[in-house]
């Protein structure tokens, strides 16, 4: 037994395959150890282990090991070209695998979302001032609170459908808000309250937003250019008439809007 020769256990660990595997590719003439020790064992020898590299590769790609030996024995088949074949089957099978790695993410973003739309179903049903990031901007802002995940769980199975009606809902709430600051309603007014309170209540499908909550969300929509840049849009003014409407909704209720947190 040469330095290069190795037993049927020694093959089997060299290559990562089982001895098991090494006598049935034995047995069906796969591949079969070409050298003897002086007591008769057959051993691997350098040029057999290749060929098992060679049938691991085959094996890889899918062929039989009944076609694997023809291509290893038959000098007339073509090998570089069979391999040209499988090397375009396994960039077809990338594309597609890629592809299905891409509806997995998108997914997983809308399960962790709440939002089960693509970004172009989110512009079309939310306008075309929707921006589909605001969503991993709030997640990022609010993903590790108790109203995320109600956020989540009360979202996660609207169809489209029922996203159109939330997002027409809203439409008109917003409608009515701005036609309150064009008419001069006065924050604190009856009027006002009950607007407050429905835009509040507007949040329930969402998640439990309680008066103080309201009163953080108000500071947020004066005190980031977003929110006053949307909200000017719908009536000039919009922003610090909502602002001051939840305030005074929220002193009715009996919490102080200056000092209101998050809970």
């Amino acid at each position: 037994m040469t330095s290069d020769e190795l037993t049927v256990g020694q093959a089997a660990a060299l290559v990562g395959v089982s001895v098991r595997t090494l006598h049935h590719w034995d047995a069906v003439g796969l591949v079969r150890p070409s050298g003897r020790t002086p007591a008769d064992y057959r051993v691997y020898s350098g040029d057999d282990i290749a060929r098992i590299h060679q049938v691991l590769v085959y094996r890889e790609l899918g062929l039989p090991l009944a076609e694997i030996g023809r291509l290893l024995d038959d000098p007339a088949a073509d090998a570089r070209e069979h391999l040209r074949r499988q090397r375009a089957q396994l960039t077809s099978q990338i594309i597609h695998l890629e592809s299905m790695v891409h509806a997995v993410d998108r997914m997983l973003a809308a399960t962790s979302s709440g939002i089960k739309l693509s970004p172009e179903e989110q512009v079309e049903i939310f306008g075309t001032d929707w921006r589909p990031e605001w969503v991993q901007e709030a997640k990022d802002r609010w993903g590790d609170t108790k109203q995320w995940a109600q956020y989540v769980e009360r979202t996660s199975a609207l169809a489209p459908d029922e996203w159109r009606e939330v997002a027409a809902s809203t439409e008109a709430l917003n409608a009515e808000l701005a036609a309150a600051v064009v008419a001069g309603v006065v924050p604190g007014s009856a009027e006002a309250n009950a607007l407050a309170e429905r835009h509040r209540e507007s949040f329930a499908r969402y998640f439990d937003c309680t008066h103080s909550m309201h009163a953080c969300l108000a500071r947020t929509f004066v005190t980031e250019p977003g929110y006053r840049t949307y909200f000017e849009s719908l009536a000039p003014g919009l922003t610090d008439w909502l602002h001051a409407t939840i305030f005074a909704n929220t002193a009715a209720h009996g919490v102080d809007p200056a000092s209101a947190t998050w809970n």
